[in-house]
């Protein structure tokens, strides 16, 4: 079965302390449902219409691994405490085998 890595791409960061939280609360709940955090942090470098944002791969052991650590209530905390204080685009990608 194909590994499946979750890409968290960040447009706009408006409320760093929100974000802050999440991140303390995010990191334990991904890892817990089996997540193994490959690279986070700000691009080395950005093409095309890239954003220099925070940036986050995460890798699982299958999409559905990936999409069950995303809908666990420990996540869900996480994603609460967040709130609307960053504009996000999440991808959940089968890898190649």
């Amino acid at each position: 079965m194909p590994k499946a890595y979750w890409i968290s791409t960040y447009r706009s960061v408006s409320d760093p302390a929100a974000l802050a939280e999440y991140a303390k609360l995010a990191g334990p709940a991904l890892q817990a449902a089996g997540g193994r955090f490959l690279a986070r942090g700000m691009p080395a470098q950005v093409y095309e219409a890239g954003v220099q944002q925070r940036a986050v791969l995460i890798e699982f052991d299958s999409v559905a691994q990936a999409i069950a650590a995303h809908d666990t209530p420990e996540y869900h905390a996480a994603l609460d405490a967040l709130g609307n204080g960053a504009d996000r685009d999440i991808r959940i990608v089968e890898g190649v085998a």
